[in-house]
């Protein structure tokens, strides 16, 4: 049973200079231009905090870790040490302000999804045409990128065409063009690897920015259950033919149980069951180990997580 007291519910560091709090992580950015980036442990949905899942932190931090270790042959990425298995210090880039989504299947259930909108009747979405008779969670000819805005504010991302993107003044066509080539393949090499894993890397985010020189880098994470999305690859052929849904990560424990009890974004969240925790966290963990092939290791070392991390990070406290 995983210990529901080992978490890092914060990591709000007096002696780290400008701090950032966002919903799940606390960052600073240091002097030199590195920013460090600690994944807490907090779970996020409907634009507010839900509870606290043990080990998640670590578990995201080191499954972006496993990808970025396999990918640096395709994209610099904005990795410059790991201090602590939930801490990443990276180059302080500029964010370009088009998040890039690569999608291999017509799936998904958010306003922006390829398939919510297919339903709808819409055969014209982010630049591509689609025919008619396509099935929910069907495979396309070759995996495309739908981007859409980045809202910075708060806002909702809104679709976007390469066109427009390019009209705007978003990107570049250049910058264009050397995104959509990296992204297609980053993904590429993410199925190759999912396949031989047993998994399906149904689509995926991808946060690129650039450096002080204008260098592409990739931002954030990569290839992790919260910024994509897998199927198990054996249950499938059934699942699609049946028109089930794909068996999955499913990352929507809590999310479906809150959602199920009160009006998320307007009432007070009931208190979340123990177990309900427990399972969510074990989900993770599971994720983690499907995805690398090797076992989940959890960081138990000091009194409590924000103990360990704050020890970690003592080489970076200002003078």
């Amino acid at each position: 049973m995983t210990d529901l007291t080992r978490i890092l519910a914060h990591a709000r560091i007096p002696e780290l200079p400008n701090p950032y709090y966002g919903k799940v992580r606390d960052c600073y950015d240091l002097p030199d231009d590195s920013r460090i980036l600690i994944s807490s442990d907090r779970i996020s949905a409907f634009d507010r905090i839900l509870a606290c899942i043990p080990f998640k932190g670590q578990v995201l931090t080191q499954i972006a870790r496993y990808w970025f270790d396999r990918t640096g042959d395709i994209c610099p990425n904005h990795v410059l040490a790991y201090p602590d298995p939930n801490v990443v210090v990276g180059k302080r880039l500029t964010i370009l302000p088009v998040e890039i989504v690569v999608r291999g299947y017509l799936a998904g259930t958010t306003g922006t999804s390829i398939l919510t909108r297919y339903k709808k009747g819409e055969r014209t979405m982010y630049g591509h045409d689609f025919p008619d008779g396509l099935k929910d969670n069907q495979a396309l000819p070759a995996p495309i990128i739908t981007p859409t805005s980045k809202a910075f504010d708060g806002g909702h991302d809104e679709p976007l065409t390469p066109a427009e993107i390019i009209e705007q003044g978003l990107l570049t066509t250049a910058q264009w063009e050397r995104v959509s080539e990296i992204a297609l393949a980053l993904f590429a090499r993410g199925q190759q690897v999912a396949a031989e894993r047993g998994l399906i890397l149904v689509d995926t985010k991808y946060e690129f920015g650039t450096d002080a020189e204008g260098n592409i880098l990739i931002a954030d994470e990569i290839h992790t259950p919260d910024s994509s999305r897998y199927w198990l690859a054996d249950q499938y052929p059934e699942a699609f033919e049946t028109g089930a849904r794909p068996p999955s990560f499913d990352k929507d424990i809590i999310r479906s149980w809150v959602d199920a009890r009160c009006d998320p974004y307007k009432d007070p969240i009931p208190d979340i069951p123990d177990e309900i925790i427990q399972t969510t966290s074990q989900v993770y963990i599971d994720a983690y180990e499907k995805i690398t092939g090797a076992p989940f290791v959890p960081d138990t070392s000091g009194a409590t997580p924000l103990d360990r991390v704050r020890a970690n990070l003592a080489p970076y406290f200002t003078k």
